[in-house]
């Protein structure tokens, strides 16, 4: 049983002007970083009686944009409501559904003697955008299922970046912020006993960064806030001897394992994503399906179940919208009745499980991101140095066109990068301007990031990283993001 939470100190109105992002960094260490089980005092599930598990996540993100009135920061959730008429904005209340409808689903299935499972990955936008709205309908839902002991060990939350940027083009200094900005707005919302179960991070667009030095410290980062686990697309993966992950191994945790460019070595668990359509699989429940046809494996001597991890927007897309209502609650039914020996399980209680079956971390199978196989055959990872990694990559993406150092994500077709250079310049200048300014102040004084002026251009910093001011192209979400870079910029400036 996990101790009891301690406070989060510094929370004022939860509906500032400023989100609740920072200034409780010492009450989050005591917090999140913990090794008492989450799961496995209360699950209700037995090893020995499950052949496979699959686990579903539903990911939830509107970017914060300053489009209100006269410039403020709102949601874009609350810029379809306004503007009905625009594009796919006639959806807004239906997505407004879809953020609260898990709420009213796991209840019901509950009380209808099933035994659900699904994890949930809420950007710390959006969850801010609902708070601005001012829609404790939605809140109030998530936070019954969340809180209330009769429903929680259904409900697994996922820690994320807060402001959904993705990770291999976020400034190094800026990934522990982003995740230690999720963790202490969701406990300003959830509380704190509900973060200490926030134990699995998923990444957003599931991208993985690839670049040694990168990776390091993104796990580093991750694993300084508490986190076991890591949800990982499987093509962003390799074994250590540059071969693709094995069929079989898709469906078991790996250990994740990161070597940079001084030679130092950090590993934590992942579970993989497999490939495939994301939202119709999970909308249509095919996970389900899928882990009908595995079984159990072995792991050094040890049987544990199979395990088919998903993860889908939850909000976006017809079949999202219309036919995951449908069909999501048809597989606890069967299960309810039919006892097949498949069943949902989400990734902490799974993990739990299997190791307090006897299963060592350690004998996981190992892998480590993609294309780094190749570094490491130039370079000795026991003897390495960062002007022997750069130049090894300089030589590769020299000779190999099919070599790069951008990450992977759950599309290999589109770039994060590439020609977002007016949105990516601006973004590391507000970084390093936001570090140069406050690190020393912070070091000095870490109750510095208790102030407003932190804060708010900590806030500015973090959106600008936001993953929306490159995915929908030049234009208008750009020009959003260049407008977030002068207003931070305002704030930092020497």
């Amino acid at each position: 049983m996990i101790a009891a939470a301690p406070s989060l100190s510094g929370l004022d109105d939860l509906r500032a002007a400023l989100p609740h992002i920072a200034g409780a960094e010492a009450d989050l260490v005591a917090i999140t970083n913990h090794s008492e089980p989450i799961f496995l005092s209360q699950t209700n599930l037995r090893l020995e009686s499950v052949s496979a598990g699959f686990a579903c996540a539903l990911h939830m993100h509107q970017p914060t944009i300053p489009a209100g009135a006269n410039g403020e920061l709102i949601c874009n959730l609350q810029n379809m409501f306004e503007h009905q008429g625009d594009g796919d904005n006639h959806n807004a209340s239906v997505f407004a559904w879809c953020y609260s409808r898990m709420g009213d689903f796991i209840p019901e299935l509950v009380d209808q003697g099933c035994n659900p499972r699904i994890m949930l990955d809420y950007s710390g936008n959006l969850l801010w955008g609902l708070v601005q709205m001012g829609r404790d309908d939605i809140l109030d839902n998530l936070k019954r299922i969340t809180c209330n002991p009769k429903y929680q060990p259904h409900v697994e939350w996922l820690g994320t970046m807060w402001s959904h940027a993705v990770v291999p083009s976020t400034p190094i200094p800026d990934l522990k912020l982003q995740i230690q900005a999720w963790q202490q707005y969701f406990a300003s919302i959830f509380g704190t006993e509900a973060l200490q179960r926030v134990k699995g991070f998923s990444p957003p667009e599931m991208h993985m960064p690839n670049h040694p030095d990168v990776l390091f410290e993104y796990i580093k980062a991750l694993k300084e806030c508490g986190y076991r686990w890591l949800m990982v697309q499987e093509h962003s993966l390799e074994n250590l001897d540059g071969s693709s992950l094995s069929q079989a191994q898709k469906y078991i945790p790996n250990r994740l394992v990161a070597r940079n460019s001084k030679g130092e070595t950090i590993s934590i668990t992942a579970l993989i994503k497999t490939q495939g359509s994301d939202t119709k699989l999970v909308a249509q429940m095919q996970p389900y399906h899928e882990a009908k046809g595995w079984g159990r494996q072995t792991i050094d001597g040890v049987e544990i179940p199979s395990l088919v991890t998903q993860i889908a927007d939850g909000e976006n897309g017809g079949v999202m919208m219309n036919e995951f209502p449908r069909d999501f609650p048809r597989p606890w039914h069967e299960i309810r009745d039919q006892q097949s020996g498949v069943v949902g399980c989400n990734g902490t209680e799974y993990l739990e499980l299997i190791e307090a079956a006897g299963v060592n971390p350690e004998d996981y199978p190992t892998c480590q991101a993609v294309q780094q196989h190749k570094i490491w055959q130039r370079v000795d990872p026991d003897h390495a140095t960062v002007e022997a990694v750069e130049r090894a990559i300089a030589d590769l993406k020299a000779t190999d066109h099919q070599f790069h150092m951008d990450g992977a994500s759950w599309t290999n077709d589109l770039s994060w990068v590439q020609g977002y250079e007016n949105v990516l310049e601006p973004m590391n200048q507000l970084s390093a301007h936001f570090h140069e300014k406050y690190d020393p102040l912070v070091q000095a004084d870490p109750s510095v990031t208790q102030r407003q002026d932190y804060q708010e251009a900590l806030l500015y910093n973090l959106l600008v990283q936001t993953s929306c001011f490159r995915y929908w192209g030049q234009g208008t979400w750009t020009e959003y993001a260049r407008e977030l870079y002068r207003r931070g910029e305002a704030l930092v400036k020497p």
